[in-house]
């Protein structure tokens, strides 16, 4: 979790959706997120469902990474609207119910042997893609923001 951390911040995602229906939360180790876990804000879910209907409330499409059939290679997904990306663990991977109740399934295009990548170099291929298409778009060329919302949260970053 970690170094996912790290890669959300280096692309500038300002919060992380943690769901653990199954495992425990993780302990994110300051060490190894840098300074990156100050910056990146987190919340936490035991509820598949309680968590999509917050993202969707929120406005978000939610796309959950898996293999199957009718999943969409990253590539071919239009990332520069609010999107919410669903990453398994390295071991089970997404259940069903994650699958199944998600807006859209994606997946990693590879060419060799392995059919995966460690959860955390995942993560950061598709925050990647996700920011080369929004930097294509623009979108990193001034703040989104209101500008009395964009200035408490710069206090609010500053007194962390």
């Amino acid at each position: 979790m970690s170094a996912i951390f790290r890669s959300a911040d280096a692309v500038g995602v300002p919060l992380i959706s943690l769901l653990y229906n199954f495992e425990k939360f993780p302990k994110i180790g300051k060490k190894s997120s840098a300074s990156a876990f100050k910056w990146v804000d987190r919340r936490r879910f035991t509820a598949v469902e309680e968590c999509y209907e917050t993202l969707h409330n929120e406005g978000f499409t939610i796309y959950a990474t898996t293999l199957k059939d009718d999943s969409l290679s990253i590539y071919d997904v239009d990332f520069t609207k609010p999107c919410a990306i669903v990453m398994g663990n390295e071991h089970r991977g997404i259940s069903d119910e994650v699958a199944d109740l998600a807006d859209k399934t994606i997946y990693i295009p590879m060419m060799g042997m392995v059919q995966s990548l460690n959860v955390s170099v995942a993560t950061a291929v598709v925050l990647y893609e996700i920011m080369r298409q929004r930097q294509r778009a623009g979108m990193y060329d001034s703040p989104t923001l209101p500008e009395e919302q964009y200035l408490k949260e710069v206090e609010r970053y500053l007194r962390k």
